[in-house]
């Protein structure tokens, strides 16, 4: 039976907020298959142990890592994601911080992908409002993950996981196959 695995990193309770809303969509999709990991008390060579994973990084400030990720960025760099399929999310403020929306979601791309890692999950960038971003695709129509903002636009959160973790499941089972 595969094994998804989510991971993400919190100060405000935001991201973890999030990722406790896709554990419960893909359980009601999938059964009890999903589970939580906060990077800050996770053993990150654990992903090994994960089909799919999913993991979640809020950007702060001027297109900063949250601190729980940025403890843990040295030791993500080392973690071997060959043979990975991974999907991210990412949360920013498209406003106040409109030129760096969600740059800390690209670099944790970045660092996948250097790592063997296969991505899924590339969201189009249309709905938002912000000037720059490190998180979006080459030709600048996606972004590299799910894109959220709980400050301006928290009334799409929901739609918008559903969409994608549609989007991702089709997505896998292509991979997969």
């Amino acid at each position: 039976m595969a094994k998804i695995g989510i991971y993400y990193g919190t100060d405000t309770g935001m991201t973890e907020d999030v990722a406790k809303q896709i554990q419960k969509k893909l359980k009601k999709l999938l059964g009890d298959k999903a589970e939580l990991n906060d990077v800050c008390d996770t053993d990150l060579s654990d992903v090994s142990d994960f089909d799919l994973l999913l993991m979640g990084i809020p950007t702060w400030y001027y297109g900063e890592l949250q601190t729980d990720w940025e403890k843990r960025w040295e030791e993500l760099g080392s973690v071997s994601f060959n043979g990975k399929i991974v999907a991210l999310f990412g949360l920013g403020d498209q406003e106040d911080y409109a030129e760096y929306y969600l740059d800390a979601m690209g670099d944790l791309h970045d660092v996948v992908v250097t790592n063997g890692g296969t991505i899924i999950g590339y969201w189009p960038n249309e709905g938002y409002d912000f000037e720059e971003s490190k998180a979006l695709t080459e030709d600048r129509s996606f972004f590299v993950g799910l894109a959220l903002d709980e400050d301006r636009q928290p009334e799409l959160t929901e739609e918008r996981i559903d969409q994608w973790l549609e989007q991702i499941l089709e997505e896998w089972e292509e991979v997969r196959s």
